[in-house]
């Protein structure tokens, strides 16, 4: 049989193909023409690179719709971790922070709120972003004329429009006239036109600047959401995405009845998060029942969920741990790394730091460093599911110690590195039984990842990697997941829920995105901490194994995790539709 006289840039051969619309994989070729998917079966005709699958699962590239990557994208063209973790394409923008629209007097402000509400070091930001903008449109310009790893799409946020419109009248949380509104609604008209997908908001009590100032779009009207919500263009339009703890003056019926009627008129998708809390365990049931009776009467409602327990990570060079408000500690905090550890094994400075009080903080991670009980020493890898026979409280007492005094052990010994993880949500009775049952729910898809923000306490964005190797590989306490389930909850079911539909599927005319993954292979190491962010700025890291390759636009951007230097991501700009051509060869 002659070969077809077309040529690929790229034919990946003899691989399992997972298409990413839940079909179980089957063996076939994927050739790929320029950054588009061209022939998926059979391929005949050679490629400029043919690259040998046998063996592998070749999926749709992941998409991680709930990132800060608003200042790393301006200041670094690697988004990592996401990129290292099979995905492909990134939303930022959420919960309503960011850095545009801005003028020069405001930037400060909006530095502090993103250092309060999403743990990014104030000296980082100020030393990594340009500022070369203005208007969110010269924004989604100053991001795009920067080669990246990945795709990029983004949200108009709300914070930085009101701060924009209102000035300090936002800062002191007054209500928007109706010249404000409809002012917001034309700079919202203005960014759906210049490429923005949607419109993000917060209403979280837990967003507050590094001051303490609560965010200037905590109360904000009914009125304000739904004009803005109506500027952005006919229903279906753009996505409507809120951060909302429902702990607020209002009731949960009352708070989600403004955001479903706001979804409803405008005719536009609502997206929010959920997350089982351990101090109202059915509070994410109540809140879905609310979802399902929205989509019920007409609304378009999703929410957002990690596959795995929500936690942070302490160390002593990381922003938190059981210690760091202690007085004595407070005195050495300083100290290069080599110096605080050889301080802290000093007997006399140990008592004092376990008897003592801690200092007063308002971060909410202050709420959390005595919780012994939810509290486990990091391993390699790190075991995001722990028993509860493995906390810092069961082995203190199986050793006849404290807590504190174990946790404290524990953190001198792992040195710098990450030595106590504590899962927060999504993780009750000694298992991830309730992330299971989110992730299946009809109306909850991925996302959380927060790529991008709390360097240096929470490292979330390899839940792609955790999902192929603890859901679909190695869970031993309880049910597994298949690969084609796995699969559509990375790619499909994620670019659909915020209107990226180009993208996620392995298919003719689709973008040509994609992972060659080793599954058998596949490991997923313990966070890491680096100091590769401006000014030296620290972050968790989190390499992962078992990704011969990850795929951009038609270009090698990974083989087998090391970068090949190819930075072939692009803004998105605006919701995007599936291709007409979807025929398998």
């Amino acid at each position: 049989m002659a070969l077809e006289a077309t040529e690929y840039d790229i034919v990946i051969r003899n691989g399992l193909i997972a298409d990413g619309l839940g079909g179980e994989p089957v063996p076939g070729d994927v050739a790929v023409l320029g950054d588009k998917i061209e022939r998926v079966g059979l391929v005949l005709g050679r490629g400029r690179e043919e690259i040998d699958a046998t063996g592998l699962l070749v999926t749709p590239g992941f998409l991680d719709i709930h990132t800060h990557f608003d200042a790393q994208a301006i200041w670094e063209s690697r988004m990592s971790p996401a990129s290292e973790h099979g995905v492909t394409t990134v939303v930022f923008g959420n919960c309503g922070v960011g850095f545009a629209p801005c003028r020069e007097r405001d930037r400060d402000s909006l530095i502090t709120l993103m250092e309060g509400v999403e743990d990014i070091p104030e000296v980082v930001m100020a030393e990594g972003l340009t500022w070369e903008w203005e208007t969110y449109p010269q924004f989604l310009d100053a991001v795009a004329s920067r080669p990246h790893d990945v795709n990029m799409a983004s949200y108009l946020p709300h914070a930085p429009l009101r701060l924009y419109v209102m000035g300090d009248r936002a800062s002191a949380g007054e209500v928007a006239t109706p010249e404000d509104r409809a002012t917001m609604a034309r700079i919202a008209a203005e960014a759906m036109k210049a490429g923005a997908i949607g419109f993000a908001t917060s209403r979280s009590l837990f967003h507050r600047s590094a001051n303490g100032e609560p965010i200037c779009t905590q109360d904000a009207e009914e009125a304000e959401l739904l004009e803005i919500a109506q500027a952005m263009g006919e229903p279906g339009s753009g996505v409507l995405q809120v951060a909302v703890d429902f702990g607020g003056t209002r009731s949960l019926d009352e708070e989600f009845g403004i955001l479903s009627r706001v979804a409803r008129t405008s005719g536009q998708p609502l997206t929010l998060p959920i997350a089982q809390i351990h101090s109202d365990p059915d509070l994410w049931r109540r809140i879905m029942d609310k979802v399902g009776e929205a989509n019920a009467s007409g609304a378009n409602v999703c929410a957002q969920a990690l596959p795995r327990g929500i936690g942070v990570i302490f160390g002593l060079d990381l922003s938190a741990h059981p210690f760091f408000l202690k007085p004595s500690y407070r005195e050495i905090a300083d100290l290069p790394m080599a110096d605080r550890v050889a301080a802290l094994r000093d007997p006399a400075r140990r008592a004092r730091i376990l008897t003592e009080g801690p200092v007063d903080c308002h971060l909410p991670v202050a709420a959390t460093i005595n919780r012994f009980e939810g509290m486990y020493e990091i391993g390699n890898p790190i075991d995001y599911e722990p028993v509860p026979e493995s906390s810092i409280v069961a082995r203190a007492a199986a050793l006849g110690i404290t807590p504190e005094a174990l946790a404290y052990d524990i953190l001198v010994a792992h040195g710098g590195e990450p030595a106590l993880y504590m899962p927060f949500a999504n993780y009750a009775a000694g298992n991830l039984d309730v992330a299971l049952e989110m992730l299946r729910h009809p109306d909850i898809v991925l996302g959380l990842g927060d790529g991008g923000a709390h360097y240096a306490v929470i490292c979330d964005a390899s839940y792609p990697t955790f999902l192929l190797t603890h859901w679909v590989r190695d869970r031993v306490r309880g049910e597994r997941i298949g690969v084609p389930e796995v699969i559509r909850a990375l790619s499909h079911d994620t670019a659909k829920a915020v209107g990226l539909d180009d993208r996620g599927v392995i298919a003719p005319g689709y973008a040509a995105d994609i992972n060659l993954l080793d599954l058998a292979a596949m490991r997923l190491p313990s966070p890491r901490v680096t100091h590769d962010l401006p000014k030296g700025g620290r972050r968790l890291s989190q390499r992962a194994e078992g990704y011969v390759a990850t795929i951009v636009n038609g270009h090698v951007t990974y083989r087998n995790g090391v970068p090949t230097g190819q930075l072939s991501g692009k803004l998105v700009r605006g919701r995007q539709a599936a291709p007409s051509r979807q025929v398998m060869a």
